[in-house]
């Protein structure tokens, strides 16, 4: 006897009608409108607040002076979106891309002063203080400490970085393993300006540091594996003991995630692809995990998604957990499933000053050591590149070095 479905008897759902796509459509349009006239405003401030600190705000520079500044700063703003569009659009134009990223950390830079230059400027008004000149001291201020704060946070972005030394004291870990080395790599960020050198001086850097386990916690790279090949390959001299491992970070899934799960297997890492691994050293064992990006789901390809269920299935649940997770705030998951300490990357530590208040809406931690619920620990590497603005002020990158302990207690111990 057939049974029937509910609404079976009714047929297939009616076609939406011309009424309802002419009313997404307007929606649609509306939004999008919306998001452009948001993204303007937000430009048109960033550029047009150093312009009027620099050149309009009472500093009464000689007139072309003023002209030139103004022309600058609007041939500046008008050729912004078009670069960052060339850039990291569908042509991936890297002259483009570097262009657009300069310009996009060079205004933040200026932007930021500009604001703390007008305050200044205020409080020397209330002091009556400064003369007539209060506004050019305070325009010249605003250059001379931006100009020095860019060239420095460009050398910072393109040294190879400092390495970070911590004891991570994890209490369920086993006599054996005290005094496991972990080395963290994260956010490499291999992109429009070629560092194959740098990269190659980095992996350098790792192998002096006599690993047991090497973790790369995502973010590799902006742009395809073919793309960044030459940069990516001296990943492949990278020495551990135990264990070289990967996961995916959020930019990889702008460009080809699976691409490069592929390309670090290449390299001979192993790719902690919602998965896991057992090592071994001295009689006890540690479980190394790994679970996509958090945004993996909503890429829409296939079998990616941050799945822990999947990376822990068939470990012991008595050993002690080391989980790679590329964005920190993976951590309420990890806790609500006891584990013992998260590797994270991906807030570059805020890579341009204040730009780690923004962070911390989206995180729960910016950088270093924090304990979240009852066992767990998370790692927060600052990270040894850059996205986008090849400037890191007063976030300086770093490789990280951490030697687990048995113990009670994290100690978070930064030797320079």
């Amino acid at each position: 006897m057939a049974v029937a479905r509910p609404g079976a008897e009714d047929g297939p759902a009616p076609a939406p009608g011309p009424e309802a796509e002419d009313g997404r459509e307007r929606r649609s349009s509306l939004r999008r409108r919306l998001g452009g006239t948001v993204v303007f405003l937000v430009l048109a401030l960033l550029f047009v607040l150093p312009w009027w600190t620099l050149f309009a705000s009472g500093v009464d520079w000689p007139f072309p002076v003023f002209l030139a500044g103004t022309v600058g700063f609007a041939c500046w703003l008008v050729s912004f979106p078009f670069l960052m569009v060339a850039g990291h659009g569908h042509r991936r134009a890297d002259r483009a891309a570097r262009v657009a990223d300069s310009t996009l950390g060079m205004v933040w830079v200026l932007f930021t002063w500009s604001v703390l230059g007008g305050l200044v400027h205020l409080v020397l008004i209330g002091l009556d203080a400064g003369g007539a000149h209060r506004a050019r001291i305070v325009a010249a201020a605003v250059a001379v400490v931006s100009a020095g704060l860019l060239a420095w946070g460009h050398h910072e972005a393109m040294r190879v970085p400092r390495v970070k030394r911590l004891d991570v004291r994890v209490p369920r870990l086993g006599a054996g393993l005290d005094g496991t080395r972990v080395v963290v790599l994260a956010d490499t960020h291999f992109g429009p300006i070629d560092r194959a050198g740098w990269s190659a001086r980095v992996a350098e850097a790792v192998n002096g540091l006599d690993a047991d386990v090497v973790v790369h916690a995502g973010d590799i790279a902006d742009g395809t594996p073919l793309q960044r090949r030459e940069q990516s390959a001296p990943l492949g001299t990278i020495r551990s003991r135990l264990a070289k491992v990967y996961v995916t970070g959020n930019h990889e899934y702008f460009g080809e995630a699976q691409g490069w799960l592929d390309r670090m297997a290449e390299l001979g890492w192993e790719p902690l692809h919602n998965r896991h691994v057992v090592v071994e050293r001295g009689g006890d064992l540690l479980v190394l995990a790994g679970v996509d990006d958090v945004t993996a789901e909503s890429s829409g390809l296939a079998g990616h998604r941050a799945n822990l269920l999947g990376a822990l299935a068939g470990a012991d649940p008595d050993l002690p957990v080391l989980l790679v997770a590329h964005q920190p705030k993976y951590v309420a998951q990890a806790a609500s499933a006891g584990i013992d300490l998260q590797i994270s990357g991906h807030t570059h530590g805020g890579q341009i000053w204040p730009f780690h208040y923004l962070v911390r809406i989206d995180q729960p931690v910016v950088h270093g050591l924090s304990r979240h619920g009852v066992r767990t620990l998370l790692y927060t590497s600052r990270g040894a590149g850059f996205w986008g603005p090849p400037f890191r002020v007063f976030a300086p990158s770093e490789i990280s070095l951490l030697t687990l302990r048995s113990g009670t207690a994290g100690t978070d111990r930064d030797d320079r």
